[in-house]
């Protein structure tokens, strides 16, 4: 599997709450996760770095069993996001200066081909695929709400003032309830996870275009960076962009 991540400050902030990476195991299955921390100076970075880090240990720890069904996989990400959360609330009720952190959580698993996904708030996992792109996963948030309500259009909600209102976050509360998304991932396929930093400022066609385009995955990632910083950076901005080996995304 093929695999670039990046994250950036942005233009406004003065540290940086979003964490990423990617963990492989021997057999070739990658788990990437992409975490936005909430809290600002109630330690947001901690529950993103947390989540980021559990998970992958947590991922380690497969390489004498590693799940081989659909089923496997989601009863694995539902235990490994409830352990975390329960970490990240525990630690939170541990000092004032923790009190109300929590973070938003994507944590995608393929193997062959196979896409597995457990999501947490409002960091995005979008699908790129035979020039069309899809978004995967559903917002957690008090605008996504009024949007499936029917209360506020998607204009209206483009611009919201509360838009940025999570309604469900890691460790925010001592249990946590995940989405969960299985999906075939195909040669030629590309998967997109990001923080809100990016998809609030860079719309799913101007990604497609991008990420379809050619260069490498590095190249890919620093563009859409980029562009988000490019149109006001208020936020940080954080991406994972994973290639089907048979993509013809090219080197890193």
């Amino acid at each position: 599997m093929l695999f670039s991540i990046r994250t950036d400050i942005g233009r406004k902030r003065t540290f940086n709450e979003d964490q990423a990476a990617c963990f492989e195991l021997d057999d070739g299955t990658v788990l990437a996760v992409i975490a936005d921390g909430m809290g600002g100076h109630r330690s947001g970075d901690v529950a993103s770095a947390m989540a980021v880090r559990l998970m992958g240990e947590h991922f380690d720890g497969l390489r004498d069993g590693v799940p081989r069904s659909a089923d496997m996989w989601a009863e694995w990400l539902d235990e490994s996001v409830r352990k975390v959360n329960r970490l990240i609330y525990e630690k939170a009720q541990s000092a004032p200066e923790h009190d109300g952190m929590g973070t938003t959580l994507e944590a995608a698993v393929i193997q062959g081909g196979d896409c597995h996904i457990a999501h947490v708030g409002d960091s995005r996992v979008y699908l790129v695929r035979s020039g069309e792109i899809t978004q995967i996963t559903k917002d957690h948030s008090y605008v996504n709400a009024l949007l499936a309500s029917g209360e506020i259009t998607e204009a209206e909600a483009e611009v919201h003032p509360q838009r940025n209102w999570i309604m469900r976050a890691v460790g925010s509360e001592k249990s946590i309830t995940s989405d969960f998304y299985h999906f075939r991932f195909h040669p030629g396929d590309y998967l997109l996870m990001c923080t809100d930093g990016l998809s609030n400022k860079v719309e799913p066609e101007t990604m497609r275009v991008l990420i379809s385009g050619g260069g490498t995955l590095d190249g890919k990632v620093a563009q859409l960076i980029d562009l988000a910083n490019e149109r006001g950076g208020e936020d940080n901005i954080t991406a994972v962009l994973l290639a089907h080996p048979a993509s013809g995304a090219g080197a890193l």
